[in-house]
């Protein structure tokens, strides 16, 4: 008897009792069960992404190099938009702790205004995210892909401030397009489709051409040397690769090819921060739903602003998330 009373009376004090384990609603567990399993997916995906990448090293795309645009404004800015973003999407993230306090004070004011300014966040985040996509897809320079899959990229050196530096050229700088006779498809020929994409506006022997009528024109590798730049051959080398390992031109990524370098770094971006921003864009749905509601006046009447804090804990997991996928496509 003593020893039922002794049990009883421990999982009281260790669940809070019946139908609130650790004094947390069917509801809140049911997140946290959510955000845990969650939260093991991307871990897989993200040890993939480092698995591959240290397996690769050598000829991984420098994260400086590519994303370096902001909207409005030509030049090369390295990871100012990607840090932008990063700062939107954690002060959403403390507007909407601001909300959830505002919630357990009943101010439904305070919650209405702060739910906004979150919507507010991560729709600023999702639109920057699509631009960005839309910039790394059209890409900006160009590059020739070879037979074995390595990328070689254009520019020259120049002087900047006493100092040699490799500047980029883009391929339409010195590149001119000739007219391409294109085979029609035909039965004989074996092929299973009957479609075809364009051809791309360049094609190998361009390339040749206009690398033999500009002696300024070099060829950067994507193997990176032992300073952590990539190998600058030659003008010799330059011209023997290109002549005899070019295979095709590449501009922008896709799951195929990538003129950054390694076609593995896009498909792990097209996949890690594509399925993030599906969660991103999930949440800002969500709160679009709670904030009608508070609006509506529908937990003020409840006296009770819970479903604000279920949805702040899956904002605050989506936020944490970017952390380590910032980390990991930008900064590492």
């Amino acid at each position: 008897m003593n020893t039922t009373v002794a049990t009883t009376d421990t999982e009281g004090k260790t669940w809070g009792g019946g139908n609130q384990p650790l004094k947390a609603s069917y509801g809140k567990m049911m997140m946290w069960f959510f955000i845990v399993s969650d939260a093991l997916t991307f871990s897989g995906f993200l040890a993939a992404y480092g698995f591959s990448r240290f397996k690769f090293i050598d000829a991984w795309p420098i994260a400086d190099e590519v994303f370096t645009h902001v909207p409005f404004f030509h030049g090369n800015y390295p990871m100012i938009y990607v840090a932008f973003m990063t700062f939107v999407l954690i002060m959403s993230s403390v507007t909407m702790v601001l909300a959830v306090d505002a919630g357990h004070h009943l101010n439904k004011k305070k919650v209405t205004w702060y739910m906004f300014l979150t919507i507010i966040g991560g729709l600023i985040f999702v639109g920057s995210q699509a631009w960005e996509w839309n910039t790394f897809i059209k890409g900006d320079f160009g590059a020739v892909q070879t037979k074995g899959g390595n990328i070689l990229q254009f520019g020259e050196n120049v002087t900047v401030d006493g100092e040699q530096t490799f500047k980029r050229l883009a391929i339409a700088d010195f590149a001119t397009a000739a007219p391409t006779d294109r085979v029609e498809h035909e039965r004989k020929n074996g092929l299973w489709f009957v479609g075809e994409g364009t051809l791309p506006a360049y094609q190998v022997s361009d390339i040749v051409k206009g690398m033999e009528a500009n002696p300024n024109v070099l060829v950067r590798t994507q193997i990176i040397n032992e300073e952590g730049e990539k190998t600058i051959l030659t003008r010799e080398q330059s011209l023997k690769q290109i002549k005899e390992n070019g295979k095709l031109v590449v501009q922008g990524a896709n799951l195929q090819v990538n003129e950054y370098g390694s076609p593995l770094f896009a498909d792990f971006f097209f996949f890690i921060t594509g399925f993030h921003g599906f969660h991103v864009f999930s949440g800002v749905v969500l709160n679009i739903i709670i904030f009608f509601n508070v609006v509506l006046g529908t937990y003020d009447r409840r006296k009770n602003y819970e479903m604000v804090e279920k949805v702040g804990l899956y904002w605050h997991f989506v936020d944490l998330v970017w952390v380590f996928v910032f980390t990991f496509f930008y900064l590492v």
